[in-house]
């Protein structure tokens, strides 16, 4: 494994764990971490509602890249609540393909860390708006 993903991994290892806010919220089963291009890393956690308004690890991710002033990506690693790896949701997917609309397809997504497998955003999302 190259060492930006062992960090990335590590970072969003770091920042999940299951937290009940209240009766209806509940955060951190998920965390994620975003890597821009210039080598920043930004965490995240998702945040469950009952009524459906939270918002993925990976969403979160990137607001925190976004108030901290950054907007081009390079790699997104999800870390799921039993430990594996998952690509982003749709609602990500379509976030991230609208930040960085004309190149979007190069940005690298971890699927399984333990193998090392990795897809890219044009992979996972091939045909956007045409």
């Amino acid at each position: 494994m190259d060492e930006k993903w062992q960090k990335m991994y590590e970072a969003a290892k770091k920042v999940q764990g299951f937290t009940a806010i209240g009766p209806h919220m509940e955060a951190g089963g998920v965390a994620a971490a975003v890597m821009t291009e210039s080598g920043n890393i930004y965490t995240g956690v998702c945040v469950d509602t009952a009524c459906g308004l939270g918002v993925c690890a990976e969403r979160n991710a990137l607001f925190n890249m976004i108030t901290n002033s950054e907007t081009r990506i390079s790699r997104v690693l999800a870390l799921m609540a039993d430990g594996k790896n998952g690509a982003p949701c749709g609602a990500c997917r379509e976030f991230i393909v609208q930040l960085m609309e004309k190149d979007y397809r190069h940005i690298e997504v971890m699927l399984d860390y333990e193998s090392g497998k990795v897809a890219t955003m044009g992979e996972l999302t091939p045909e956007w708006w045409l």
